[in-house]
């Protein structure tokens, strides 16, 4: 989309997002195993259920990638400053360069950022103004994938009906419990904290 690519260097931001793509994989491999494959190999569910997680799961980890190499509008080391908008330009005192306001600096990327939002260890990226919607698709992918995940943890026990072919020695099937427990906490956990940050994001945008 021409759109520039911006690594940050931090250690603390890619054991964040490491963890986020953890998290991510530890569904994607276990869910479908565990839970989708099965019930469809016993007519339970049609296909159509495994190709949606896959696209909520595509979409998301697309999202993710996208939201953490794109550029939030780092100002470049000798901007150019139109004459008619040198008034709302100001210095900044941390690294004595001319920026416009509603610009802040980033001490963790070591620039100033245009209309920064907050810095996100989880993407190891600044959230600004070329890269804002960016951020708010990743919360909106992984609200719905995160949805997802727990109703199908939900509908496993209590509403599908029990599966008949499980193969015991296979490790997943033999530590299922286990598997969907984690599976849950960390929907909930992820699902919890998403949806209140793109609410606040939400509300910051319209206010």
């Amino acid at each position: 989309m021409g759109r520039r690519i911006h690594f940050v260097v931090d250690p603390q931001g890619w054991c964040c997002m490491g963890l986020i793509i953890f998290v991510w994989l530890y569904n994607t491999i276990f869910i479908p195993k565990v839970i989708l494959f099965p019930h469809y190999e016993e007519g339970h569910i049609s296909v159509v259920a495994i190709f949606c997680y896959y696209f909520c799961s595509l979409f998301c980890i697309a999202s993710l990638l996208r939201a953490s190499v794109a550029d939030p509008g780092k100002l470049p080391e000798n901007p150019k400053i139109p004459i008619t908008e040198r008034e709302y330009w100001e210095l900044c005192n941390k690294c004595n360069m001319m920026r416009p306001k509603r610009s802040h600096h980033c001490s963790r990327c070591g620039h100033c950022v245009r209309r920064m939002d907050h810095h996100c260890p989880w993407i190891n990226n600044c959230v600004g103004e070329d890269n804002h919607w960016l951020f708010l698709q990743l919360c909106f992918y992984t609200q719905i994938l995160s949805s997802y995940t727990l109703i199908l943890d939900f509908c496993h026990y209590y509403y599908f009906l029990p599966l008949k072919k499980e193969n015991w020695d296979v490790f997943v099937f033999r530590h299922e419990l286990a598997l969907l427990r984690i599976s849950a906490f960390m929907g909930l956990i992820i699902l919890g904290g998403i949806s209140g940050l793109f609410y606040t994001q939400l509300m910051g945008i319209f206010t």
